[in-house]
């Protein structure tokens, strides 16, 4: 098992703690990792696009003018997908871009970032993250602290004062242990995790 300083939140040192290899020291799966990332994004997307074919686009029942003699194309209707104004040919519609993974999939993907997040030396370990009041300047004081200034910040449970505070930072992202995803792990450069919430993830996760 890795072992892993943790840290205070002025950045000293105050002991260590021992990482489960089956969560934090699996050999990474790109290609889970990928599909992750790629379910992700594709659940974000709101499908609400839609433009009128030819059949949806107002006018256009007349011909605009005789089949022969204008030395023109022929044409059949002002709203067909040549026209400015016309119909479009592959109209988008509104659609649900989501699609599911398997639960040992998305469980293989979380395991395959976590660990390398260790294996890289980017996650950071505090003993406890707690702000008496919603101040910025402190999340920024102790994200200094420990050296750290893109990070996604990992919480056993919500804590209010923690994330309005970091709310404004834009290289910060907080979560607790049951809202983080593959994107967001491969996304920050480094893991603040508070000590509780690596012994959940290793309780749910394992």
């Amino acid at each position: 098992m890795a072992n892993v300083a943790v840290l205070n939140m002025a950045g000293a040192q105050v002991g260590t703690i021992e990482l489960n290899d089956a969560i934090f020291g699996i050999e990474a799966n790109e290609h889970v990792m990928h599909l992750a990332v790629v379910q992700y994004l594709a659940n974000q997307r709101q499908g609400t696009q839609s433009t009128k074919t030819r059949a949806e686009v107002r006018g256009g029942g007349r011909k605009p003018y005789r089949q022969k003699g204008t030395g023109r194309a022929r044409q059949g209707s002002i709203r067909s997908p040549q026209w400015v104004g016309g119909g479009v040919v592959f109209a988008p519609k509104p659609r649900d871009y989501s699609f599911k993974l398997n639960k040992k999939v998305k469980r293989l993907a979380l395991q395959s970032a976590l660990s390398t997040k260790v294996a890289e030396g980017k996650i950071i370990v505090l003993d406890e993250l707690t702000l008496s009041e919603v101040k910025t300047k402190e999340m920024v004081k102790v994200l200094g602290n420990i050296k750290c200034d893109n990070a996604l910040i990992v919480m056993d449970g919500s804590n209010e004062n923690v994330m309005l505070s970091a709310r404004n930072i834009p290289t910060v992202k907080t979560a607790s242990v049951n809202t983080i995803n593959v994107y967001d792990l491969l996304k920050y450069n480094n893991l603040v995790v508070t000590k509780e919430a690596v012994e959940k993830i290793q309780e749910v996760y394992a």
